[in-house]
């Protein structure tokens, strides 16, 4: 996606922002429940009128905000649709969505039907429940919702959640479509994340590190003790190399749970190396061995170090496959691995001037994107368009922003009611580096001034939240004029 045209000429050619709030026919109180629910959009509306914790500002992490005994019930009246899949289940601080990414490619590259069950998204909403790439049909969201609704009022423990709609609804879609296998990320933690209700084939947990540490705790033990709360009996889990004290963690929670915790880079024999040439450009390579699979040396589809781990251990989530009847063809899975595809990381949206984003909203992740970027583009300046959420390590973000861009920009997504304010992004970041900064009242107005920042050889990145990556897609692309793409 790399349109030619100037940002003068998007900004002249971007239609008025103004909406009209929409009439109520006739002066008529709007139905409620599944009577409200005659399309896609009223489904959203119904959908939107449930609590979302990904948006609120003030969130109790205890098991009535978070429970799992209503999302069993909400399951059961719904014929526990997740009793009938075969899934594999991830969690993990970062990297969730690649390891997903990955692992769904290559089983569709080897010729299964995968259900992709991910979160947040960047532009829609049926971005998060995806068959072989392809998003849930407008028309089949909404009849599962209407289902949803139809039932809501059943449950003792009061109306599900926003994620828990969109959890039932995949896990639902799944079954109605005889996927062979359901992918599933985990939405916050895990051992009270709606996703843990399911019975996977194996689990795995990708890179721990701080992140919403007013709910999860503020030490990386006891983040990761609630990352395995996926863990369960007898079902293989995974991990990749962590921090002593995570790893310390995940070790005991696996003890507890009455399973087996293997790491690539220790129990699963795993290496790297990052090279270039004229095919693949400057990318990593892998090997992974373990009893019953030999990869040998094969490219990572993402950009980035920390991706050689992601692929390693999506790797591994595919050996274990094997023992539960799943076949992998060496060159098909190779080429569904190339097939990755995942918007929001590290991705060009615009040519002339380059402008990238990238999903990065943790310290660890800002401090992976800037090395990544000096590792697989060229750039003589980096101007960064940076906005992130209040629930972040707004001070860890900050300091490897100053260590990383060369000017900054910082703004904050429409989208997203958790945004921390411009100035005190400014205040903060001056008695942090000392350094110069400037602000902008949304993303347009930042990527303006970013464009008169920049010249031919010169890079901007957009990042700090989802929200920020998902609006400057959504930007580009409509300037562009493409349709929304497929995931």
């Amino acid at each position: 996606m790399t349109p030619k045209a100037n940002f003068d000429t998007i900004f002249l050619l971007m239609p008025s922002t103004k909406t009209k709030r929409p009439s109520r026919p006739g002066g008529r109180k709007p139905k409620s429940g599944a009577a409200s629910i005659t399309n896609y959009t009223t489904a959203l509306k119904w959908l939107y009128t449930h609590i979302d914790n990904e948006r609120l500002r003030l969130v109790k992490y205890d098991d009535k905000s978070f429970s799992l005994n209503r999302m069993r019930q909400l399951l059961k009246l719904m014929g526990n649709p997740q009793d009938g899949l075969k899934c594999v289940h991830v969690a993990g601080t970062k990297g969730k969505g690649s390891t997903c990414a990955m692992v769904a490619s290559m089983l569709q590259g080897c010729g299964y039907t995968v259900g992709s069950f991910s979160s947040p998204h960047l532009i829609d909403l049926r971005e998060r429940i995806v068959i072989n790439g392809d998003m849930i049909a407008y028309n089949e969201c909404a009849d599962i919702f209407r289902e949803i609704a139809k039932v809501e009022d059943k449950l003792k423990g009061g109306p599900p959640t926003f994620f828990e709609i969109m959890t039932a609804a995949a896990l639902k879609y799944f079954a109605d479509q005889a996927v062979d296998i359901a992918v599933l990320e985990t939405g916050l933690g895990g051992r009270l994340d709606c996703t843990t209700v399911v019975e996977p084939l194996v689990t795995a947990i990708t890179a721990i590190s701080l992140d919403h540490t007013h709910l999860l705790g503020d030490t990386v033990d006891a983040i990761a003790k609630e990352k395995a709360g996926i863990f369960k009996p007898g079902i293989p889990a995974l991990t990749l190399k962590q921090e002593d004290e995570a790893a310390e963690a995940l070790a005991q929670a696996a003890s507890d749970a009455g399973t087996i915790l293997e790491t690539t880079g220790n129990e699963i024999d795993f290496s790297y190396r990052f090279e270039a040439n004229k095919e693949l450009g400057p990318h990593c390579r892998v090997c992974v061995n373990t009893e019953t699979s030999k990869f040998e040396h094969l490219p990572v589809p993402l950009k980035g170090e920390h991706q050689a781990h992601n692929c390693a251990l999506a790797l591994a989530v595919l050996d274990k496959l094997k023992a539960h009847g799943f076949h992998f063809e060496e060159q098909a899975l190779i080429r569904g691995l190339a097939a990755t595809d995942l918007p929001g990381r590290m991705e060009f949206v615009h040519d002339k001037p380059r402008v990238l984003i990238d999903g990065a909203h943790n310290s660890a992740s800002i401090t992976a994107l800037i090395k990544s970027l000096g590792a697989h583009v060229q750039y003589d300046s980096l101007v960064m368009v940076f906005g992130c959420g209040q629930d972040k390590d707004v001070e860890g973000m900050l300091e490897q922003v100053a260590l990383g861009a060369d000017k900054i920009i910082f703004t904050q997504a429409k989208g997203n009611p958790r945004a921390v304010e411009t100035p005190d992004l400014l205040k903060q970041f001056g008695e942090l580096s000392g350094k110069m900064a400037q602000t902008a009242n949304n993303l347009p107005d930042a990527l303006k001034l970013a464009s008169r920042a920049v010249s031919r050889e010169d890079l901007i990145v957009v990042c700090g939240s989802f929200y920020l990556a998902g609006e400057a897609r959504k930007f580009f692309l409509d300037a562009s004029g493409k349709s929304r793409p497929r995931r």
